[in-house]
């Protein structure tokens, strides 16, 4: 008898201890206009996280400095669980060292998962005379910096690729900066380019019609969708490795029980066997890693891209 008393009154103590969640809408801030990829995962969890956790979620677009704005909001908003950023990598490890931001992205936010990443692949128009890297290598070092690649922007992850390669292989190409990836892919498409490193859930449709042809993956395993396609490693090019990444995140001094609830619900989610294999079909890779991994996985991040924009003198207009 006495033993269930106990039992009882630290249930209760522990009920007491939890924190009520929610108790208003869920905001998933996401720091890019609609329609990209960021803000597609942001969608395709809106709806059964509504129904996991038992209360009204909403997708926010707060788009504006390459996602600093959005992910300030979520930086300054308060640490209980009901607004949450969904970004890819720019405003975790590459925005704060490029522009001076209002939020520090190590400190001032809370991880709770990494949901998925993807391979950038180095891409070259149909026409062009380069079939292999090992084409593409003899063609930059024969004609250093007259090789074009574009990108969807200073600082993006397609240009950060493309430094990288040149670094690694003590090459130069002409970095051409678009204001988005639309444009720079019209370009490419068009032959105004001669290559670029696109993430290959962007650019997979025009490989899988014959319009682009793929040269390398930057990954450190061959993708799935393009298993005839070597990696940058297998070809000989180490430490070039590029994965874009879309990941969940709170205000830092989230509570624990608060994190955990969320965390197992986006987890959940993202396991469902149609989501997975859809998210899967384009290019994704899932990773639903803990809290513990992305917040270690960040700092790695964080310290790779600083270490890269420093070397290369990268900067934004």
């Amino acid at each position: 008898m006495i033993r269930r008393l106990l039992a009882v009154a630290l249930a209760t103590l522990v009920a007491a201890g939890a924190h009520a969640f929610p108790t208003k809408p869920v905001t998933l801030v996401v720091p890019f206009p609609p329609g990209g990829s960021t803000d597609m995962i942001a969608r395709v969890l809106q709806p059964r996280l509504q129904e996991r956790l038992g209360g009204t979620v909403v997708v926010e677009n707060r788009a504006g400095a390459t996602g600093s704005i959005g992910a300030t909001q979520v930086a300054r908003a308060a640490p209980d669980g009901h607004t949450l950023l969904v970004s890819s990598l720019g405003p975790f490890v590459i925005v704060p060292h490029l522009m001076r931001v209002q939020y520090d992205a190590l400190r001032d936010l809370e991880p709770i998962t990494v949901v998925v990443q993807a391979p950038n692949v180095l891409v070259v128009p149909a026409a062009s005379p380069h079939r292999t890297l090992a084409d593409v290598l003899a063609h930059l070092r024969a004609n250093p910096g007259r090789m074009t690649f574009g990108s969807a922007g200073n600082g993006s992850s397609d240009h950060l690729s493309a430094e990288l390669f040149w670094q690694q292989t003590t090459t130069s190409g002409t970095h051409v900066p678009y204001r988005g990836g639309a444009p720079m892919l019209t370009d490419l498409l068009g032959g105004q380019l001669d290559a670029a490193f696109g993430n290959i859930n962007f650019v997979l449709p025009h490989i899988q019609s014959g319009r682009l042809r793929t040269l390398a993956v930057a990954s450190t395993r061959r993708s799935p969708l393009l298993p005839e396609v070597p990696t940058l490693e297998e070809s000989g090019v180490r430490e070039a490795n590029v994965q874009s990444w879309q990941a969940i995140a709170a205000p830092r001094g989230l509570p624990a029980d608060v994190r955990s609830r969320l965390h197992e619900a986006i987890v959940a989610t993202f396991g469902e066997a149609p989501i997975r294999a859809r998210l899967q079909e384009l290019g994704f890779e899932m990773v639903l890693n803990t809290p513990e991994q992305f917040a270690a996985f960040q700092a790695a991040e964080f310290s790779r891209w600083q270490r890269l924009i420093q070397t290369r003198n990268i900067k934004v207009d």
